[in-house]
């Protein structure tokens, strides 16, 4: 019962391939091993819900620059069909609402 053992050689190309395939299974399977980001922030939602109510601070910053933006872009509209019919727009909507289109 004697077992001849056969050394190989393998070469650049097999190892790359086998390396490869093992980092490729490795981005594959890593997200089924880890939990769901929902789940983890599932836990902490009822301690974060008074700062969800007034946002982040780049939540506001990002509401203000939105904001300024459409208050921007309705100016111009209302400029623009002033300078080309020669009168005022009928009405215009309150501060901080997005002018209808």
């Amino acid at each position: 019962m004697k077992q001849e053992i056969k050394m190989e050689m393998i070469s650049r190309r097999k190892a790359l391939s086998l390396l490869g395939l093992g980092a490729a299974l490795g981005f594959t399977l890593s997200p089924a091993l880890e939990p769901l980001e929902a789940e983890a922030q599932e836990a902490a939602a009822p301690a974060a819900a008074p700062a969800a109510a007034t946002g982040t601070h780049g939540m506001q910053r990002r509401q203000g620059r939105r904001t300024g933006r459409h208050e921007r872009r309705h100016g111009r509209q209302e400029h623009r069909h002033e300078r080309r019919t020669g009168e005022k727009p009928a009405a215009t909507p309150p501060a901080g609402t997005a002018p209808a289109q």
